[in-house]
């Protein structure tokens, strides 16, 4: 039996959140199928529960600002990313599935380059970053890790965090793993300041600081 459940937004800045419960893998591949890539929402999905979320510009402009940030850190650095979105990624011998915000190859790109990603014959990738406004019903982190995703940055109430897969589950640490160089909680003042100089401004300040560090090594 399905069951449906709507998480109503406690203030007009929080994500709507569907949760769907006794959803056997088929009929989840079946409902992504039918709806296909053009979609607003993403999902988390995990032994017969379906999340599905539809995030706001609240939620997308950081991610969008990360995803700017993150390439500076690689220019800077003269190496190649591979960034892919809102990927979907899916073990079918776990049950378990997740779209995150955004994610990156780094370490692993050129494994994975030009490739349609495969779990779990391709690797996950490098990096995931998820931005959260709304609870989750799911313990997302707890699917990432099944998935082997070695590194999280979690974005929430303007501040950064980052995670490392350790013996099967995340714990916090000051720096990435990809660019152990530079303090990653430093980020969210240059997310603060794109609202009042431009999002492009910040960038160019963000990369006069990338340079300082690199500089520094």
């Amino acid at each position: 039996m399905v069951t449906t459940t709507l998480t109503p937004p406690l203030q007009s800045s929080e994500e709507k959140l569907i949760t769907l419960t006794g959803i056997k893998w088929q009929t989840f591949k079946a409902i992504m199928s039918d709806v296909g890539d053009g979609r607003a929402w993403r999902i988390a999905y995990a032994e017969g529960v379906l999340e599905i979320r539809m995030p706001l510009t609240e939620h997308e402009e950081p991610v969008g600002m990360i995803e700017h940030f993150v390439g500076v850190i690689v220019d800077e650095m003269e190496i190649e990313m591979r960034q892919l979105g809102a990927l979907t990624l899916e073990r079918e011998d776990l049950t378990r599935a997740i779209e995150p915000d955004t994610c990156f190859y780094i370490q692993n790109e050129s494994v994975v380059r030009g490739k349609s990603i495969n779990l779990p014959a391709d690797p996950p990738p490098d990096l995931v970053v998820e931005s959260d406004y709304t609870s989750s019903s799911l313990n997302k982190f707890s699917i990432y890790a099944a998935l082997g995703v070695p590194e999280i940055w979690r974005y929430r109430n303007q501040s950064l965090v980052v995670y490392q897969l350790v013996e099967g589950s995340y714990q916090e640490r000051e720096n990435s793993l990809a660019f152990g160089f530079l303090p990653i909680a430093e980020i969210p003042a240059f997310i603060e300041q794109s609202k009042t100089i431009g999002q492009r401004a910040a960038v160019r300040l963000f990369r006069e600081k990338v340079r300082e560090f690199l500089n520094r090594r």
